[in-house]
């Protein structure tokens, strides 16, 4: 008597294997539209009307980018915002000479001056999330509260996927 063995299967399929490139298509063509709207200069403006702040447009960004991953170098903000270094760090000083953000030198390389926000730059940050909060239940006012904690978990997860898993460019 012999014992026939089968190849146990997988019980979830990769999702390589189950990707089409109409799928990929969609995503990319949703990725494209959320980011153009999100890059929209209006949408700054509402949110700064809708904070109640008295902030250039250009800056707003910034200040926003240097709390969330701050202390950060001139640079890599740059690099974060799609700008020009040597223009960034120009409105960088501005946000500093607003009483907004501090630079100091960099506690891990002393020739790197890092940009970090204020109590007053918090401050403005705090209204801006409470206003971006008041908007965004807008938004989702008619989703289902399980919709939205999926797409909070999804995007959390495919942002965490880019970010390592994307080859870097060279030089």
């Amino acid at each position: 008597m012999s014992i026939y063995l089968t190849p146990r299967t997988e019980s979830r399929k990769s999702v390589q294997n189950t990707l089409n490139s109409d799928q990929m298509r969609q995503l990319h063509s949703a990725l494209l539209d959320i980011v153009g709207t999100m890059n929209r200069p209006q949408r700054d403006e509402v949110l700064i009307r809708e904070a109640g702040i008295p902030l250039d447009r250009a800056l707003f960004p910034l200040l926003v980018g240097i709390e969330r991953f701050g202390p950060i170098g001139v640079v890599e903000l740059a690099d974060r915002a799609g700008r020009d270094y040597t223009t960034v760090s120009r409105q960088v000083a501005k946000l500093e000479s607003l009483g907004l953000v501090t630079r100091r030198a960099s506690l891990a390389d002393r020739r790197v001056r890092e940009a970090v926000v204020t109590e007053k730059g918090k401050a403005t940050t705090d209204l801006v999330d409470a206003a971006r909060e008041r908007i965004g239940r807008k938004v989702f006012e008619n989703w289902d509260p399980q919709e939205f904690d999926d797409l909070v978990r999804l995007m959390r997860k495919f942002a965490d996927a880019i970010a390592d898993g994307l080859p870097q460019a060279d030089g």
